[in-house]
């Protein structure tokens, strides 16, 4: 095979593999749509479960400590306030498995003696030329532990950070179609369970929080406590804050389409005040790039020419 072939193969298997991640996510629609449904129907389910069997109804992040910490029973006062924490940070990184919280600081616990154990193996049984030193050694033992301790709760506020993003760019969209169903007359709960099928296709996080939110107004027959529960699942930012109006809209009788609108023009100024400070803070990140890549080319492409000129003069002189 000449170079012409070659490079016409692998021209085309690039240009086929940049349509089909042009394609991808389209195809991955209807999935979402699924996935999101079915999320939803499993609380409802659940939800309706609960009724009839007459039980007290809890949500998934309310699941109570001497049920979820039945292995840390002696050291459920030491770990209540952890757990809690820990409950809600699965939560807010989407993982709804009401044991999560559970494996996530049995993973914080044990991921360091692991290490050590391991590391240490390795150490005794090196050969005495390539052995390290005891404080290198110690300094290994000490900074893994650590990182093995750490790296958990770092994935888990990536994740947690990603999600918060993307409930707060296509928040505002979403407030403002909630804003014209409630001022067309329909209820609060059938207008978040339209909106979140409409949001599906832009945002399946934001679907998801908002279809198990209006399936617990639904279900529950308290609304503060729907609400307090989609405020703890998103964490921060415009969601809780939209919880938290719509509970002192219900508790002091304001209308919930004035919060809603006054909601809207917040959270589309901050949305703006944000894209300003990103455009603004761009220049500086620019520089050492430039720097680094930009300029030196451009003075080979501009002196170039003018050098090769002077070595040729007085290479033949």
């Amino acid at each position: 095979m000449d170079n012409e072939v070659i490079v016409t193969l692998f021209a085309s298997l690039g240009a086929g593999l940049s349509f089909a991640a042009f394609a991808f996510p389209f195809l991955q629609k209807s999935d979402k749509k699924e996935k999101y449904r079915s999320i939803i129907e499993k609380r409802r389910k659940d939800l309706f479960q609960s009724n009839r069997d007459g039980t007290k109804i809890i949500s998934e992040e309310s699941v109570s400590a001497r049920d979820s910490m039945a292995m840390f029973y002696r050291f459920q006062k030491l770990a209540g306030k952890m757990a809690d924490k820990s409950r809600d940070k699965m939560l807010q990184a989407g993982i709804r498995n009401p044991k999560a919280h559970i494996k996530f600081m049995l993973t914080r616990a044990i991921a360091p003696v692991v290490f050590v154990i391991f590391s240490s193996l390795y150490f005794s049984i090196l050969p005495e030329d390539k052995s390290l030193s005891p404080a290198v050694e110690i300094a290994i033992l000490i900074l893994g532990a650590l990182s093995c301790f750490k790296l958990p709760d770092i994935l888990i506020k990536n994740k947690i950070i990603k999600r918060q993003e993307e409930i707060n760019l296509s928040f505002p969209d979403a407030l403002d179609m909630m804003l014209i169903c409630v001022q067309g007359g329909i209820g609060l709960e059938q207008t978040i369970e339209r909106v979140a099928g409409e949001v599906a296709d832009n945002s399946e996080v934001l679907a998801e929080e908002l279809g198990i939110l209006s399936a617990e107004l639904a279900m529950l027959n308290d609304r503060r406590q729907a609400l307090n529960d989609f405020s703890r699942r998103v964490g921060s930012g415009a969601g809780k804050n939209f919880a938290n109006a719509l509970i002192q809209a219900e508790q002091y009788g304001t209308s919930v389409s004035n919060v809603m609108r006054v909601m809207s023009d917040e959270l589309r100024e901050i949305r703006m005040s944000e894209a300003e400070r990103k455009a603004a803070a761009l220049p500086p990140m620019l520089t050492v790039p430039m720097i680094l890549f930009f300029l030196p080319a451009l003075f080979i492409v501009i002196l170039g020419p003018a050098g090769i000129s002077v070595s040729a003069t007085f290479g033949g002189g």
